[in-house]
């Protein structure tokens, strides 16, 4: 073994040596660690469960409401203008108290839009100076607030709302897939300035030897001036490539650390991706998917029932009528148990209405902007159709190419490293000049980043499909639950 293979040898070991002290991460430890510990993952995670939470809430408009309200104690002491029979005023001394007490069972009917009660009611006053205390209330009462012709929000939040909180769950799943495409993106840039540094330590160690090599030729005769300033150079350029090789390495790293929630003293190294999962692919299936899980094609069924709903309210504020029926019991006395004794019928209807006699056309351009809302949001969707399609169709055409792509840098990566060990040879045996070698360096370098590169584009454009369609093809799972929380 000659010189020059010893030190590249030793160099070697050394630099394998140090890596094994580090914790080595496979592209799918870096993403699991990104959607376990990421701030962005944590954000993902509370926005979900704030969706959740807005759909209990809604749930509880149409359940029935027990309602206690009251006021007590409500004391009153001052003076008080008291017109006289002949039309004097006199100022009058009052001190009372008033006391209420209301207990309801509401349940909203969300087919009407309206709302029945069932309530009772209890009242207390009391005046200190007159010495007079007094009952009343209501035993029961059953009234019915209805209104007629109107809006009815609780039928359109029963057709938008459960559309809105099934679309925030295939969010998250897409949340998360673009933390995992954000996280692979990360990981190669880390894993690139990762090779670079290799290379250029490697290629520091070739340029010394060789150096020292051309020193010794040139003092014997057997190399010209040039070339060993060349071969010095060349050392020096080496040099310099490793230090801003090792600056990059440490920003890549941070950037990295940070996205993913790693701690700044834990030191690792990437490992190469080279595994290239099999995938069952074709663009039908591909959109198949894609709109039986995006949160995107549901989210096109609601925008269409939203602008319905927008016309209907729009109709709903040209007139207003607004019934109320009650029918109950109640009393009055001195004592609160009088209120009981044989109470009397208590009835109440009323039937309000507002109608617009001369409003100048506001109703109509109230109505016409709805329709026309209607009318626009049915174009839009309709082109973010289009787009939603094209955008799969684009990202499954690639992968062909892409798989192509792997395959042509990885032989031509493996060709360049043999080409230079055959030219690393050649220049030892002085059949070729440091020109040549530097050349086959220069190649073989260019053909590892370019594989590096392939399998970067190949890796991050698996992670889009995945957000574009919720479904996993090599695994051939889906990768949202529909029965998820």
């Amino acid at each position: 073994m000659n010189k020059f293979r010893v030190v590249v040898t030793i160099l070697s070991i050394a630099i394998c040596g140090n890596a094994l002290a580090q914790q080595a991460y496979s592209l799918e430890d870096v993403i699991q660690l990104a959607k376990n510990q990421s701030p962005f993952a944590k954000q993902a995670e509370t926005r979900k469960e704030n969706r959740y939470w807005q759909y209990r809430f809604y749930k509880t408009n149409y359940n029935p409401q027990l309602r206690l309200n009251g006021n007590f104690p409500d004391y009153n002491k001052d003076y008080f203008q008291n017109r006289l029979d002949d039309g004097t005023i006199k100022y009058q001394q009052r001190e009372q108290t008033n006391a209420t007490l209301n207990l309801g069972l509401e349940q909203p009917i969300f087919f009407t839009g309206g709302t029945v009660s069932v309530n009772t009611g209890l009242n207390r006053y009391d005046d200190y100076f007159y010495d007079i205390k007094q009952f009343s209330g209501t035993v029961v009462n059953v009234r019915l607030d209805q209104p007629i012709l109107g809006f009815n929000d609780l039928r359109w939040d029963r057709k938008t709302e459960p559309l809105r909180y099934e679309e925030s769950k295939r969010s998250f799943v897409e949340e998360m897939e673009s933390i995992s495409q954000q996280a692979a993106t990360r990981f190669f840039t880390v894993l690139d300035a990762q090779i670079n540094l290799q290379l250029a330590e490697y290629n520091l160690a070739n340029n010394d030897t060789i150096y020292k090599i051309e020193q010794g030729r040139y003092n014997i005769g057997t190399t010209t001036k040039d070339k060993l300033l060349q071969a010095e150079l060349q050392l020096l350029q080496s040099r310099q490539q490793v230090t801003a090789a090792r600056i990059n390495l440490q920003n890549s790293k941070l950037n990295m650390r940070s996205y993913i929630g790693l701690k700044e003293f834990d030191e690792f190294k990437l490992v190469l991706p080279e595994s290239i999962p099999v995938l069952r692919l074709s663009a039908e299936r591909a959109l198949d998917y894609a709109r039986q899980n995006r949160a995107d094609y549901i989210a096109f069924e609601r925008r269409k029932i939203e602008a319905d709903r927008e016309v209907a309210q729009a109709r709903g504020q040209r007139y207003q009528i607004n019934l109320v029926a009650s029918y109950g019991l109640n009393n009055s006395g001195d004592q609160m148990s009088a209120l009981y004794d044989d109470p009397l019928s208590q009835q109440r209807i009323n039937l309000g209405f507002n109608f617009p006699v001369l409003d100048w056309g506001r109703n109509r351009a109230r109505m016409r902007t709805a329709m026309a809302n209607q009318k626009l949001n049915d174009y839009v969707i309709a082109q973010d159709e289009v787009i939603f399609e094209q955008e799969i169709l684009t990202q499954v055409a690639q992968f062909e190419v892409l798989l192509s792509q792997i395959e042509i840098t990885k032989k031509s990566d493996e060709i360049a490293q043999e080409r230079y060990m055959v030219s690393q040879n050649r220049y030892l045996i002085g059949k070729i000049d440091i020109t040549n070698l530097n050349l086959a360096l220069k190649d073989k370098d260019e053909a590892k980043r370019a594989y590096v590169a392939a399998l970067r584009a190949f890796w991050t454009a698996y992670y889009e499909l995945r957000r574009l369609t919720l479904y996993d093809f090599s695994s051939d799972r889906l990768l949202y639950n529909p029965d998820a929380k």
